[in-house]
């Protein structure tokens, strides 16, 4: 095999990368199916339709260049596209309720991409995270692999498992990041716990590792997913206007009607 560098794109197509996708396609739509608003964004990865269960009004694909052959109008069931930077959204502050990052944090800027989601982010909205964890077996492999192209000797080894990454970022470095934009944790999930082998048959044969990985060992699933929520200090939710308390005039006139008929007896008497 030769040693040919691929993008993430390009790599979902590999046994591993449907592997992943899968994963990630049923645990994204699971924790977005439920969460309610106006508008929703996904930055990145249109191979994952994120915001498919999703049922707001308003939901948009950001990308940052146009492939060829790429639809911008929404198909299948894909929301509508728009080309911009991801650390400049065309969005006003606080108008967003949902945000999704598959991998969109481990190329080019993070700390600015996830700065500009806080910002168009309103109160209690929420972003979903999905990552390659540094701490899974496929990570290793990837490290190898760079270690050996390093000292030139890439044409010895096979071909490049993971698409190329500026940095795998872990759930614990990912988790003081959004603490220090105010985020609150709500639910980290690992997942992918076979091996890193190459073809579909042995992730089919080792399918078993999934179930028994997510009991024994989460950590060392090769991917995450994390869903925060954004806290403003001093806000509130209010709630419906059905759930105040009338106020009950009627009793109080009555009653009041017939104290004054009370007196006015004792008064002719």
């Amino acid at each position: 095999m030769s040693d040919q560098i691929i993008g993430l794109q390009d790599w979902l197509d590999t046994p591993p990368g449907h592997y992943l996708l899968n994963w990630e396609q049923a645990q994204v739509g699971g924790a977005v199916a439920d969460l309610f608003g106006y508008h929703a964004l996904q930055l990145g990865l249109p191979a994952l339709a994120g915001l498919q269960h999703n049922r707001m009004p308003h939901r948009w694909l950001a990308i940052q260049e146009i492939a060829p052959g790429f639809p911008i109008d929404a198909q299948n069931g894909m929301p509508p596209s728009l080309v911009t930077d991801f650390a400049a959204l065309p969005f006003s502050s606080a108008s967003l309720d949902l945000v999704l990052l598959p991998h969109t944090l481990e190329s080019g800027d993070a700390h600015a991409t996830l700065r500009e989601v806080e910002r168009v982010l309103v109160a209690e909205g929420r972003v979903v995270i999905c990552g390659f964890s540094p701490t899974s077996l496929w990570a290793l492999r990837a490290a190898r692999q760079r270690l050996w192209r390093m000292l030139g000797l890439g044409r010895f080894m096979r071909a490049q498992y993971l698409p190329p990454k500026d940095a795998f970022l872990g759930t614990w470095r990912l988790r003081d990041w959004l603490r220090l934009l105010g985020f609150e944790v709500e639910l980290v999930r690992y997942g992918c716990y076979a091996p890193a082998v190459e073809s579909t048959g042995w992730f089919q044969r080792l399918a078993w590792l999934d179930r028994l990985g997510a009991r024994w060992w989460p950590v060392l699933g090769a991917a995450y997913m994390v869903v925060a929520v954004k806290k403003v200090r001093g806000a509130r939710l209010l709630g419906a206007a059905w759930k105040t308390v009338p106020v009950r005039t009627a009793h109080t006139v009555v009653a009041g009607q017939r104290r004054q008929d009370a007196v006015k007896k004792e008064v002719e008497k």
